[in-house]
């Protein structure tokens, strides 16, 4: 089982970053893929980005010149490091995690945060 509290959101200006972590707790944390995705008002939940327990990481199209997911295992933390930020990437951030192997669809993701806000401002 594993708990997940996301952390790091707030308002910033277009063309601004901001960093997103992942606290994780509970057992196998280390062999749990983890991902972020997000969700706007009125959309669907959307993948931004995952790290596998093999540290191999994959980006949403959307994001994959501006963002950088990493994992420290030892802490039990995930970062998403979110730069050059703009209009469309004010959502609800959650982290999630799925057993290896789980991708890119929010069904293969076992367990989830209660999400932190990003607001990108103009």
């Amino acid at each position: 089982q594993v708990q997940l509290v996301e952390s790091g959101g707030g308002l910033v200006q277009a063309g601004g970053s901001l960093r997103l972590s992942c606290a994780a707790s509970g057992r196998s944390f280390n062999n749990y893929d983890i991902a972020w995705f997000r969700q706007a008002p009125g959309k669907e939940r959307e993948f931004v980005s995952a790290v596998r327990w093999t540290r191999f990481t994959s980006y949403a199209d959307s994001v994959k010149d501006r963002c950088t997911i990493s994992r420290d295992n030892a802490k039990n933390m995930v970062y998403l490091q979110m730069t050059s930020l703009t209009l469309e990437d004010t959502a609800v951030y959650y982290c999630a995690a799925g057993a290896p192997g789980a991708g890119r669809e929010k069904n293969g993701y076992q367990y989830w945060g209660q999400g932190t806000q990003v607001t990108v401002s103009s």
